[in-house]
């Protein structure tokens, strides 16, 4: 057999191969990415609301700094009473922009609670007391709030 005919037809075949291969990744691809569904996944636990609030240390007026004691005190008597079940507060350092234009670097308290969605609208008001409580107790401009769906299982 020539050489030509040779390689002619080993490019064929290699043609042929890689255009196989080609068919087989493009039908098998989407049948391997569906089990990436979410729908896939069980569903575990029950809806909740997860409520982030984050509370600055650094006074506006000058003052000393929110000391973790105080924090701490704070939590115990504004937010555990309406919260008994359970929470987490995270260490943190923050920035804003203040009232006034300024960047403010600040050492910070990530408070995470976890509520039934069927407790979202008493929820809501509990949380709302909470903010306004810290910022009057310790001259807040505000504190931020992150609201978000989670499914939760204990």
């Amino acid at each position: 057999m020539p050489q030509l005919a040779i390689r002619t037809r080993a490019r064929i075949r290699t043609r042929s191969v890689l255009a196989a291969v080609g068919l087989l990744l493009a039908v098998g691809a989407p049948a391997a990415y569906a089990t990436l569904d979410d729908t896939a996944v069980p569903q575990r636990g029950e809806a909740y609301i997860e409520t982030s609030l984050f509370f600055g240390t650094e006074r506006p007026d000058g003052g000393p700094a929110v000391t973790d004691r105080q924090f701490m005190a704070f939590v115990d008597r504004e937010v555990t009473p309406d919260f008994p079940d359970g929470l987490t507060v995270q260490n943190g350092r923050g920035q804003w922009r203040d009232a006034s234009g300024r960047i403010e670097k600040e050492r910070s308290y990530e408070l995470i609670l976890l509520y039934p969605v069927a407790q979202a609208g008493p929820g809501d008001r509990k949380i709302e007391e909470i903010r306004r409580a810290y910022e009057k107790a310790f001259g807040q401009e505000s504190v931020g709030r992150v609201d978000d769906r989670a499914r939760v299982d204990f």
